[in-house]
């Protein structure tokens, strides 16, 4: 067909398409980031997504489960809930890393299908949500302490604050995070070096806390309770894969440091986690003859606490909240982020309409707001207990799938898959697995199987979750996988090194070029058409037919 003929055929852009090109091309909002915007170094991306995990939660649920359950509990629990989550982080951000995919896409292609994946985006939403709402709580105790200001203030300042930040993507995103996270770790390593060299008997104490509930010792159930907790923090792989899917491409020359960049600022973000979360058994065991135990689960007491040993009076609140205030920042920045890409994504699936990404920080925030208002704070641990059971059912569903059904059943295709019209509607493997591990490990949380098994909840979710996924695959044969396995383009979907072509063709429908791996051959002209474009199609008149 001439370039005449072809344009003919093109259909106009509808207004509808045009906005979503407008909106994603800042940030490849849905879509796969391509090469042409992926300029960054393997460093400054990890660097740019290891920002993300500068929050304050960490040391209040340490501090939660040290002072509940003692500290030798709380530290085998944060050990065995940071192998977890490293040993099925690890998957999830090499696909994101390589294929330049973010995790609701990894998703739709590991064993959840097109819009089977929408269930997990409003899990990952949550996510991001609640953490959201933890970061601003611990804010506005900061700025009540340091200013005075009224909680309810302090909440809608810690809120609207982040949007003028979020609203820029991965370019802004990543000047702040490379240039605060010095001054942040400065102020979090530097109190703990101070007390443990100038005063040795905190450690002591420290080690010999038996908690409230416990007696000194080492038990299951306190271990598992704990663990629980640490991995409501198990989807923080979707955020950092957020960063992740901008590296570039994996070559002879760079593959050490773009392996190092994906293992330190993928599943290697755990290990600053649990350091963070031993930090605040530590720091709530110091001041908690000072403050009692209501209070010393709060970050801006642990720190201010600790600068009161080692400066001036006038100097401790103003960095204690300085602190806060940086963290709050750098992590509700990725969460209000991340968290309108997956309601964006969900949404636009569902009702083949793309609102905006703007519309869903609103609605991200909005929810954020009202857990603060209701003061989550207080019932935080029984909040993240809960949550931690649909997140790892996810996460591990997904991680199977990728290191069994596809390494080694090779029952799921190799390459990930994301576009409409690929896919299945609903692939049971994924489905299937995720909703009956959620389901019973949620049942158990709530004591319905009895009152022994409710620590066992997070256990029961990952395990049925590695079970259940490569069996659903073994009796379905891996059919409910792709709808078709062709794309309909000639040219191949991988360089010569195994990464996503850097062919540019132009979208049939919106008219803006794009990269092979984002596009599929039209069903109805002789063109092609971006992802976006597909998830659009409300008539389906470009969607591609299932292969015999």
């Amino acid at each position: 067909m001439s370039t005449t003929e072809s344009r003919s055929a093109t259909a106009e852009p509808t207004a509808t398409a045009d906005q979503a090109v407008r909106e994603t091309l800042e940030d490849y909002t849905l879509r796969f980031a391509p090469r042409s915007y992926r300029r960054w170094t393997p460093m400054v991306v990890a660097t740019t997504a290891l920002g993300g995990i500068a929050y304050m939660a960490d040391f209040s649920i340490g501090a939660g489960i040290g002072l509940a359950h003692g500290t030798g509990n709380a530290l085998v629990a944060i050990a065995v809930a940071a192998v977890v989550i490293f040993v099925t982080g690890l998957p999830l951000a090499y696909y994101g890393a390589r294929y330049n995919i973010d995790l609701d896409l990894i998703t739709r292609g590991s064993g959840f299908g097109y819009y089977g994946s929408v269930l997990t985006s409003v899990i990952f939403a949550s996510f991001t949500f609640i953490f959201f709402a933890l970061e601003g709580s611990i804010m506005a105790q900061g700025l009540k302490l340091g200013l005075g200001l009224p909680l309810w203030l302090g909440y809608l300042v810690s809120t609207l604050m982040v949007i003028p930040l979020v609203i820029y993507g991965m370019k802004a995103l990543s000047k702040l995070q490379v240039w605060t996270t010095p001054i942040w770790l400065l102020l979090m390593i530097g109190p703990l070096v101070y007390l443990i060299v100038t005063d040795p008997g905190t450690v002591d104490r420290f080690l010999a806390y038996a908690g409230t509930d416990g007696d000194g010792g080492v038990n299951t159930a306190s271990v598992l309770l704990g663990a629980g907790v640490c991995l409501s923090l198990i989807a923080q792989i979707g955020e950092q894969i957020d960063y992740l899917r901008f590296m570039p491409p994996k070559t002879e020359a760079n593959k050490r440091t773009w392996w190092t960049a994906v293992l330190m600022a993928g599943p290697g973000w755990v290990v600053l986690g649990a350091l963070k979360q031993a930090i605040g058994v530590f720091l709530a065991v110091y001041i908690l003859a000072k403050v009692g135990p209501d209070v010393a689960p709060e970050p801006i007491q642990q720190f201010k606490g600790a600068f009161d040993a080692m400066m001036p009076s006038w100097l401790v609140l103003p960095l204690a909240v300085a602190l806060v205030v940086i963290s709050q920042i750098k992590i509700n920045v990725t969460n209000a982020y991340s968290g309108s890409l997956a309601w964006t994504n969900s949404f636009t699936r569902v009702t083949k309409h793309y609102p905006g990404r703007m519309v869903f920080v609103v609605v991200n925030l909005g929810f954020a707001l009202a857990l603060m208002e209701a003061d989550m704070f207080s019932f935080l641990n029984d909040i993240l207990g809960f949550y931690s059971n649909c997140a790892i059912a996810w996460v591990v569903t997904v991680a199977t799938d990728i290191g069994v059904n596809k390494y080694l059943l090779k029952l799921s295709p190799l390459q990930p898959e994301f576009r409409r019209g690929m896919l299945h509607a609903v692939n049971p493997v994924g489905v299937v697995a995720f909703v009956a591990a959620s389901g019973l490990s949620i049942a158990m949380y709530f004591h319905a199987l009895g009152d022994t098994l409710q620590p066992y909840s997070p256990v029961a979710a990952a395990v049925i979750a590695f079970v259940l996924t490569p069996l659903m695959a073994i009796v379905t044969k891996g059919r409910y996988y792709l709808r078709r396995t062709g794309d309909g383009i000639d040219e191949p979907l991988l360089d010569a090194d195994g990464n996503p072509s850097a062919v540019t063709l132009d979208c049939h429908v919106c008219r803006q070029p794009y990269e092979r791996p984002d596009l599929a051959a039209c069903a109805t002209h002789d063109a092609v058409v971006c992802s976006l474009c597909l998830s659009t199609d409300k008539a389906g008149d470009h969607i591609l037919p299932a292969s015999a």
